[in-house]
């Protein structure tokens, strides 16, 4: 029997994090290439794109492979770069859009690598790499994610909006907040922990000054009921945060696994998302795994489920695939692991054109996570879709 009753913390953190600045240019820098391919007439499933970015003191650096419309010249990366760091916020003495060296070391895809990828012949489209993917999906939010992770998110996107408007001057551009819920039969009742560090821009506030702001925030995000006497604030519990995003601390894209997927609450695989197109399965596969466990969910097989996908470099179809339903399924797991690949092609083509990656949809993804998000008119974060699930109550019936 699995525990009905503990403390359970995740955490989030915003786009000015020096992580996150790195994971939009990097998808910035793919959703450049789709939208070149679209206007060209460059073929976008030939797209390859693996963009990896380093940020620190008013310099960045971009480096990776890449394959696409010839068009996309490092003026215009830089370009990308810059106007990505704007959206986001920084005009600041130690990082600034305007002010920060952009240097990109860019090259073509590795030949060795393409030729495993590419459909050639009788040969199907293969996997960009070997490793394993999870999707998992649970009943504590209605978006069917995991409440911590969930809300330390909105917390987060809410402040950003405010910012972005103009309600919060005070408020930089980075930010982290990690909340801990007790669980009491197994169902998220009270927030017991809320730590909520914000960049301020002016020198002088101190960590009661940005309670002050950052509270009524943090109280209309969360549900009715679960601030109760017992829980307890940090607010800048350091006493001050002036000095932020790259100026601060360093940042790599694709450091924030457990942040961009489930915060703990299920396995990851270890392969990051942001500054991957969709051939590689470390992003498909696990858009893939995420969009079947939750139709799963979502069709009241089960209140909680697991997928495991796992791949080979140059093969396409997975090796395996793996169902968990923690206890609390309405179904044999068996079952679900024959029907699921009836209901989807997963396959790398398969999951692509399924889920219509080959887009200019990435760079909405690289903050407050890549799941429990709406989808989309024009495509992006297809895989929250729930349209599988009478197809599913079909298959088992």
């Amino acid at each position: 029997m699995t525990r009905q009753n503990y403390l359970f913390t995740s955490e989030s953190v915003s786009e000015g994090h020096p992580d996150k600045v790195c994971d939009r240019i990097s998808d910035e820098i793919i959703d450049l290439f789709y939208r070149e391919a679209a206007a060209s007439g460059y073929d976008a499933a030939a797209v390859r794109c693996a963009a990896e970015c380093l940020a620190t003191t008013n310099r960045v650096v971009i480096a990776g492979e890449t394959r696409g419309p010839g068009a996309i010249t490092h003026e215009r990366i830089i370009e990308t770069a810059r106007n990505a760091i704007r959206d986001i916020g920084y005009e600041q003495e130690g990082f600034h859009w305007q002010k920060a060296e952009v240097e990109v070391l860019l090259h073509a895809q590795s030949a060795d690598i393409a030729q495993g990828v590419d459909a050639a012949g009788n040969k199907d489209e293969g996997a960009g790499d070997q490793g394993i993917m999870f999707g998992y999906a649970c009943t504590e939010t209605p978006e069917l994610m995991p409440a911590p992770l969930f809300y330390s998110h909105r917390i987060l996107h809410n402040l950003a909006k405010a910012r972005h408007s103009g309600a919060e001057p005070k408020l930089g551009p980075d930010s982290k907040s990690q909340l801990t819920l007790r669980y009491e039969n197994d169902k998220p009742v009270e927030v017991r922990q809320i730590v909520v560090s914000h960049q301020h821009l002016d020198e002088d506030l101190t960590s009661e000054d940005m309670r002050a702001i950052i509270e009524p925030y943090v109280r209309e995000t969360l549900p009715g009921g679960w601030i109760t006497p017992q829980t307890e604030w940090h607010i800048n519990p350091t006493g001050k945060f002036f000095i932020g995003g790259p100026d601060g601390d360093t940042g790599l894209t694709g450091r924030k696994i457990i942040v961009d997927t489930y915060g703990g609450a299920a396995p990851h695989g270890g392969g990051a998302f942001s500054g991957k197109d969709p051939t590689k399965v470390d992003r498909s596969a696990a858009y893939a795994a995420r969009y079947l466990a939750k139709n799963v969910v979502a069709a009241g097989l089960a209140e909680r489920c697991t997928i495991q996908l796992s791949y080979a470099i140059g093969v396409a179809r997975p090796l395996s695939l793996y169902v968990d339903l923690h206890e609390t399924g309405q179904v044999d797991e068996a079952r679900l692991e024959e029907i699921l690949p009836e209901l989807m092609d997963l396959r790398p083509r398969g999951i692509r054109e399924h889920l219509h990656l080959n887009r200019p949809i990435y760079a909405r993804t690289s903050a407050y996570g890549h799941f429990g998000r709406e989808p989309q008119a024009d495509g992006g974060f297809s895989w929250e879709r729930t349209d599988l699930v009478e197809a599913l109550k079909s298959a088992l019936s």
